[in-house]
């Protein structure tokens, strides 16, 4: 087999309290691509649609994961053909760097007999992330890859490790068509934090971890809260704690900025709840003039899919 067209899911990142080293995957919103074993050396972007985003290999996110799993493989002589079809917006705070870095390594590594492991391959796709926002971040391409809720427990050296998804839990997420990129989301925040800051931050990540494990919705609930990043980065998102209050209104477990914005989560559990947050939250945003799209999706906890 030379060839395979895949699912690239799109992923949100953080969950309020676990800045860069938590996230999770959906399951209605992602890329296509398709991946070729060539015979001539070398990593390239044959097709890309849908985006206005570099081809040259070493400025294209999904050319720069493969290169770098490629100098680890063995056999040097193998080159890759890639094409991108994009249906995740660019800058939306869904993971679209995450989703062509992850997409491209996982679908290499198995054109290639799999020698990676998932966990090896995260590695690989954060250099992607590296070229994207300038930080090999992996918040994003761990649930991607490995599918459901991931924690990236260390980074030095790499440990990730995939979480339990309880089955109730739906995300409805709202990308108001505003780019805000990862860099610039970065550089508003603050490079020290109080104790008390970092107690209380410490006390949700380990409430929603433990959470997830217990099928606890109640503790999932109270900790999905983020008292570091959120209150310096919502100030760049209309209407944020606007969809906010809506959202929690109308039964969330809970709402936080996506990834570095703009768009905004919003946790719950069932579809019912998930489907009058997103009514809740188009009615705020019918206000602004802004255009937008809403999204609805279970967790998949299964990651990158084929298609053919």
């Amino acid at each position: 087999m030379n060839q395979i067209k895949i699912f690239a899911p799109a992923t949100v990142a953080n969950l309020s309290c676990g800045f860069d080293v938590l996230g999770c995957c959906l399951d209605t919103v992602g890329d296509e691509m398709v991946l070729k074993i060539s015979e001539e050396p070398g990593v390239r972007i044959t097709k890309l649609e849908g985006a206005d985003l570099p081809m040259t290999t070493d400025q294209n996110v999904a050319g720069v994961a493969v290169q770098a799993l490629l100098n680890t493989y063995s056999n040097k002589k193998i080159g890759v053909d890639i094409e991108i079809y994009k249906k995740i917006k660019a800058g939306s705070g869904i993971g679209s760097s995450a989703a062509s870095s992850a997409g491209a390594v996982w679908g290499v590594n198995y054109l290639l007999n799999s020698p990676f492991t998932p966990q090896e391959l995260v590695a690989f796709a954060m250099e992607g992330e590296r070229l994207a926002s300038g930080n090999a971040h992996a918040d994003n391409v761990a649930p991607a890859l490995l599918g459901g809720f991931t924690l990236v427990r260390s980074y030095t050296p790499l440990d990730v490790i995939k979480l339990n998804t309880p089955d109730d839990l739906v995300m409805t997420v709202i990308h108001p068509q505003i780019e805000v990129k990862t860099s610039d989301s970065r550089s508003v925040l603050k490079q020290n934090v109080t104790l008390q800051q970092a107690i209380r931050q410490w006390g949700n990540v380990g409430g929603l971890v433990s959470g997830l494990y217990t099928e606890d919705y109640g503790l999932i609930s109270r900790s999905l809260e983020d008292v570091i990043i959120e209150p310096l980065r919502s100030i760049l998102i209309p209407e944020f704690q606007n969809v906010k209050e809506a959202a929690m209104a109308e039964g969330a477990l809970g709402c936080g900025i996506s990834g570095s914005g703009p768009s905004i989560f919003m946790m719950s559990k069932g579809m019912e709840t998930a489907n009058r947050v997103a009514q809740a939250i188009q009615i705020v945003y019918n206000r602004t003039g802004l255009d937008f799209d809403i999204h609805i999706s279970k967790i998949n906890d299964h990651g990158i899919k084929i298609l053919a």
